[in-house]
């Protein structure tokens, strides 16, 4: 296949969707999902792996882009491919930042996600939008509120 070529997307299926309770990484205060394809499990190894990675490169990379809000989520994704994880926190009171690392099954490298610019697949995408569009109705409404925001899951099972 060429790069101009594109692979086909398949037949969509959803995914399963679990809540994996809230980490303290530092400050932040982390809601944490899990989205499942067929045939794949969410192990202990691989939330402890996502646990590990967003201990060692979370804070820092926060404190380097300051203003944050102290609150953000986790995507941890075993895939078709591989396992995803996806860490988002937010600043300035609306933006999402996020840090992802890729790793395909039978590698024990990550993918280089600053070379492969990818956000998310699409079902990562509906959960960071019932992300989004619980922090709009928390956390920017006339009078924030952070409990809330963490005690306000996605109400969607699958994606």
């Amino acid at each position: 296949m060429t790069s101009s070529q594109t692979a086909s997307p398949g037949v969509y299926q959803p995914r399963a969707v679990s809540r994996l309770g809230v980490w303290q990484i530092g400050h932040l205060r982390l809601k944490v999902y899990g989205i499942t394809a067929d045939g794949q499990k969410l192990t202990d190894e691989i939330v402890n792996k996502a646990h590990g990675f967003a201990q060692r490169d979370l804070p820092a990379l926060v404190a380097a882009e300051g203003e944050d809000d102290g609150l953000g989520f986790v995507v941890i994704h075993p895939g078709e491919l591989g396992v995803s994880v996806l860490l988002h926190w937010w600043i300035q009171g609306s933006v999402l930042c996020q840090h992802i690392e890729r790793t395909l099954w039978g590698n024990d490298k990550p993918m280089d996600t600053a070379a492969r610019p990818v956000i998310a697949c699409v079902w990562e995408l509906g959960l960071i939008d019932a992300e989004q569009r619980i922090w709009r109705d928390t956390m920017m409404a006339p009078a924030p509120d952070a409990g809330a925001y963490l005690k306000t899951h996605a109400s969607i099972t699958e994606v």
